[in-house]
């Protein structure tokens, strides 16, 4: 019984010392009997304090813990430059090598706190597009579809897309810099810009006509005042 109790007195080992990180202030040193250990992030530190006695298992929990925080954090670091699809947070993550275990917990911890929302997503790349780079909805879908979204999911972002006034509003921007072309070109190069857009044949055959008709006229009134 001695014995047993002995070993068991070895087996745990005292913190002696958390300290930040002279780099990182979100991570800790943590002594153990007099020695340097390892480093976790603070908001795990949290759960340790100096002179508690730590277990193998306890160890390798707080380790466990740690590298399944890292891993949140680096999510988020990913989601602070711009809204994500819940693939690409994945991937991300599968590039940084973390184990797919501490994936799904994290994209777990995403959702639940609405980090990643892969409807709101689809919505707001559309309204994105629509406002700065108007597209057509083949274009969007196929865009949609490498952020690895569903056409379920894709679908309802797309049902109030107003494509006629999208193309108009692209062509209006780019047939401005073709003024200088004969009707066949202007006609050739404007469709060409609308297709690679993702627009249909019908909605392009009618823009280009309509913008060449008011481009024109308008080319002929600032003559007129002149």
């Amino acid at each position: 019984m001695v014995h047993g109790c002995l070993r068991l007195d070895k087996m745990t080992q005292k913190i002696t010392s958390l300290k930040a990180q002279k780099r990182s202030a979100q991570r800790i040193n943590v002594h153990l009997d007099g020695e340097f250990a390892f480093g976790i992030s603070r908001i795990v530190a949290a759960w340790i304090e100096v002179g508690q006695e730590l277990s193998p298992e306890e160890i390798k929990e707080l380790q466990e813990k740690d590298s399944a925080e890292k891993s949140y954090q680096r999510a988020l670091n990913f989601l602070s430059y711009r809204p994500r699809s819940q693939a690409e947070v994945i991937r991300n993550l599968r590039k940084h090598e973390t184990p797919e275990g501490q994936i799904e917990e994290t994209i777990e911890r995403l959702l639940k706190n609405n980090l990643v929302n892969d409807q709101e997503f689809a919505q707001l790349w559309v309204e994105n597009r629509s406002a700065f780079r108007p597209r057509g909805a083949y274009a969007l879908r196929i865009e949609l579809r490498h952020k690895g979204l569903s056409d379920d999911i894709i679908d309802p972002a797309l049902d109030d897309l107003k494509e006629e006034e999208l193309a108009y509003k692209a062509a209006l921007q780019r047939g401005n810099r073709l003024l200088n072309y004969e009707w066949n070109d202007f006609r050739k190069k404007l469709s060409g810009f609308l297709a690679r857009r993702g627009f249909s044949y019908q909605i392009i055959f009618d823009t280009v006509s309509k913008v060449w008709e008011e481009l024109g006229a308008d080319i002929e009134s600032k003559e007129v005042l002149k």
